[in-house]
């Protein structure tokens, strides 16, 4: 009888951590892994930071390059899957190779949300999605020059405090009245704004860009439909993203922003998985099936989906966290992001504390701010429900791990 054969189409942080946990749980069957990308998995964080910080640095892998030869992990990097043919459990890559499997994992990521405004625009015009995305960007960020970052989320916010420390003139454009209207508590959305503003980063909110063009010296203008202008010598926008989901919907698997999957991560079509950007599972601690696109929940669903598909067994699930850096200054943040009140413990001028966000009593939400290794104890307060008393919480003399968690 022949060994069974495992495939996982992507090569991101999911797909890493699936083929880690599929060794780890005991699998020793075939275990086949396609990427688009020519490279090894590597770090997506460090794009907006080291990349842009550090001319000719190059991607940092999630395991070493020869980490997958050493685990009996076959690659195929640089490879593009034509389609998935779920009734022959089989998939026909772009070149013609044929892939039989007896379950695959689909952790295809995402891919970013197109500004055809812009992009007629050409050279000069960026996005961040990938390392080349990076090195490109990189070489444009001069001192002296001016950098419009279109769309103020957490990539255009990092990016921005790239350029910033490179000497860079930045000037933040964003179509909603506030930055960061995703995912980010309104607290830490004023920290981060000034913390901008110190260092010389400009901001204007409610800018719905009308007109785009490109002047004889080559700057760029802009034009919002206020008559606002905006001028710089090169562009970097981040409005969202697609998820890579042409595989999934053409095989025919139940959709509904993003690629629905139970609490194993199997998909609506028996022995196919989905982790990462792609993947819609109900977060028992949000109370509501979500699409998470974090570093953490792709490490987490990918390592659940990889240890189901080895032993069947799942993994506990996690309290959804995420974090960024910006200036040097570590920002964690868990849990949900609306609450009746945000309390701060800790000193904000220290430059470490936390914020805890509270709804009816309970814990709900939490920031930290250079001060990670909290984040653990935070998030066991999130998941347990925690109503700590106020004063306590807000107290640094009074250890967090002593306070009663129910």
């Amino acid at each position: 009888m022949s060994a069974p054969v495992y495939i996982v189409v992507g090569a991101g942080h999911a797909a890493a951590a699936a083929v880690a946990a599929m060794r780890g749980a005991g699998f020793a069957g075939r275990i086949i892994l396609i990427g688009d990308e020519p490279h090894v998995p590597y770090e997506r964080p460090p794009l907006s930071k080291d990349v842009l910080l550090s001319p000719g640095t190059g991607p940092r892998p999630i395991y070493p390059a020869d980490y997958y030869a050493t685990h009996d992990i076959e690659t195929r990097f640089g490879a593009l899957v034509e389609r998935i043919e779920p009734a022959a459990r089989r998939l026909v890559l772009a070149d013609g190779e044929t892939l039989v499997y007896d379950k695959l994992l689909l952790a295809t990521g995402a891919r970013a949300r197109r500004y055809p405004l812009l992009d007629a625009l050409g050279e000069g015009v960026h996005v961040l999605r990938t390392l080349e995305d990076g090195q490109g960007l990189q070489k444009e960020l001069l001192p002296g020059r001016h950098l419009l970052v279109v769309g103020g989320g957490i990539i255009g916010l990092e990016v921005a405090a790239s350029a910033a420390k490179l000497g860079v003139a930045v000037t933040v454009l964003e179509r909603a009245p506030r930055l960061m209207t995703r995912g980010v508590p309104l607290p830490l959305v004023n920290i981060l704004r000034a913390l901008h503003e110190q260092q010389g980063v400009s901001f204007e909110l409610s800018v719905e860009l009308t007109e785009a063009t490109r002047g004889p010296n080559g700057q760029f203008h802009l034009r919002a439909a206020d008559g606002r202008t905006f001028a710089g010598a090169s562009i970097l926008y981040g409005v969202g993203v697609e998820i890579n989901d042409r595989l999934t919907r053409e095989a025919g698997l139940a959709l509904d922003n993003g690629v629905l999957v139970d609490e194993l991560c199997r998909t609506s079509v028996p022995e196919i998985f989905a982790a990462g950007d792609i993947a819609r599972q109900f977060q028992p601690f949000l109370g509501e099936a979500v699409r998470q696109e974090t570093w953490a929940n792709a490490v987490h669903q990918g390592t659940l989906a990889g240890r189901v598909m080895a032993t069947g067994e799942g993994v506990a699930f996690e309290v959804p966290w995420y974090w960024t850096d910006q200036y040097g200054i570590n920002f964690q943040v868990a849990g949900k992001y609306e609450a009746d009140e945000w309390l701060a413990r800790g000193d904000p001028a220290s430059g470490k504390y936390m914020l805890f966000g509270l709804t009816g009593g309970r814990v709900t939400g939490a920031v930290t701010v250079n001060n990670g290794r909290d984040m653990k104890l935070a998030k066991l307060m999130i998941a347990a429900g925690a109503s700590p008393d106020p004063a306590l919480l807000c107290d640094t003399a009074h250890e967090l791990r002593k306070l009663k968690l129910g």
